[in-house]
């Protein structure tokens, strides 16, 4: 990539916001007591001391995963016990693993039941929300990876993108209807009104990435119409990495006397092990700088985070160009393409990905090393979930923000107060192993 070529072309990157992917929905459900679960530190356990199935403790093991996380710790014992959860932790915790494990270990019974007589064998017993495809997408996976010993277990995901007709077909097939079902809100909100979707045997209610699928009336419309339409004894659980109070409110109105844990208090979610920096520099500088970072930092993979669909696109064909092995997502794609990007990605054929928000939240690449906010994020909590695509799980990485602007410095201000984190400018040199785990 030649800077002095391509240092002035960020002018090309035009500044139109994009849509936010609100699908639609959500609101009430039983009102109920909270009982605080309290922080309790991480004991020498294994996934073993929770008693789960041996099929699924094979699965665990294979996956390569030996100890639980603090999140993990904390919430298995009590998604294993049909409890509602309500769960705020830090980004690459693996707060998806505790509803997958959970709903997984009672799941078994589904298909080991051999009575053709239960009126729950070929339905749909699980329900996960997501509010993007690609989000709901990975939980999919997620299911399919520790359930694949569950001979029998049906697992689909359903979003918008795809025809609904395909959808309707599976639905009607007793031996296709999945008994667990990740989607997006408007899809399944549409499945059920129009009564192609038959929710009166649902055990377990899932909303992943809560404050996101809850904030915007619409899709808070659509999660309100869905949750109504379950039966009203189910096991209902909430995660995110960031929940405000007005929010945690709502969470609670789909609840009855949840277990709420919160991990770390919103003022200090920091991720450890993740060095974090900023570099104040004019908006013609951008591309010049992150041509410097590409070239001189030690990275497995790369997102760059933009602020609309036309500079991902503008951005992602300046590094094409200078022969980066970049890819892009973003909404004005069409779903089939979106994931393919999407797993040509997460499989390593692509080092560097330019993307919007739309994989801001809750998608887990496991090589990510390093952030780069070539445009700075309008809310706090965005920065944290972007930031939070590197450093996963408690490993070592990189964020960069690029500052341009005094609305970015007082952005960087805002997230440094309210998470209690120093976020100092980029030096010269950075030592490898501090952001790279060898």
């Amino acid at each position: 990539m030649d800077p002095q070529n391509n240092a002035n072309e960020t002018e090309e990157l035009d500044d139109y916001e994009e849509d936010e992917q609100g699908q639609t929905e959500a609101k009430n459900g039983t009102e109920g007591g909270v009982e605080k679960a309290g922080y309790v530190g991480v004991h020498a356990t294994g996934f073993k001391d929770f008693f789960l199935r041996e099929e699924l403790l094979r699965a665990i093991n294979d996956a390569g995963f030996e100890h639980p996380s603090e999140v993990q710790h904390e919430c298995i014992p009590h998604a294993v016990a049909n409890k509602d959860i309500l769960c705020q932790a830090k980004s690459g915790m693996g707060k998806t693993a505790v509803f997958v494990i959970g709903i997984l270990h009672a799941s078994w019974d589904i298909v080991q039941n051999k009575d053709t007589a239960d009126a729950s064998k070929n339905q749909v017993t699980a329900l996960v929300l997501a509010h993007t495809r690609e989000l709901a997408y990975q939980i999919k996976n997620e299911f399919e990876r520790f359930g694949k010993f569950a001979q029998g277990l049906r697992i689909d995901v359903f979003y918008g993108g795809v025809p609904i007709e395909q959808h309707k077909t599976i639905l009607k097939d007793d031996s296709k209807r999945p008994h667990i079902l990740i989607g997006t809100p408007g899809r399944i909100n549409q499945l059920i009104r129009e009564k192609h979707l038959n929710v009166d045997h649902l055990k377990y209610f899932v909303l992943d990435e809560c404050d996101k699928c809850l904030d915007k009336l619409d899709m808070r419309k659509d999660v309100q119409n869905i949750f109504i339409a379950t039966p009203q004894e189910k096991q209902v659980m909430m995660f995110s990495a960031t929940l405000k109070g007005d929010i945690r409110d709502v969470c609670r109105k789909f609840m009855r006397n949840p277990v709420e844990i919160f991990i770390d208090d919103e003022s200090k979610l920091t991720l450890h092990g993740l060095l974090q920096y900023y570099v104040q520099l004019t908006e013609s500088e951008k591309n010049r700088k992150l041509n410097d970072l590409l070239d001189n930092l030690e990275f497995n993979q790369v997102i760059i985070f933009v602020k609309s669909v036309s500079r991902a696109k503008a951005l992602n064909k300046l590094l094409t160009e200078c022969n980066f092995p970049s890819t892009v997502i973003h909404s004005d794609m069409k779903q089939e393409e979106r994931i393919k990007r999407y797993t040509e990605f997460k499989k390593f054929e692509k080092r560097i990905l330019v993307s919007t928000d739309l994989m801001g939240r809750g998608i887990d690449i496991e090589r990510v090393n390093i952030v780069v906010n070539y445009d700075m994020p309008d809310d706090s909590n965005q920065y944290l979930h972007r930031v939070g695509r590197a450093g996963r799980f408690g490993t070592k990485g990189l964020a960069v923000s690029f500052t341009s602007t005094e609305a970015d410095t007082a952005m960087l201000n805002e997230i440094q107060a309210r998470f209690e984190v120093k976020i100092g400018p980029m030096p010269d040199k950075i030592d490898t192993h501090s952001y790279i785990s060898s």
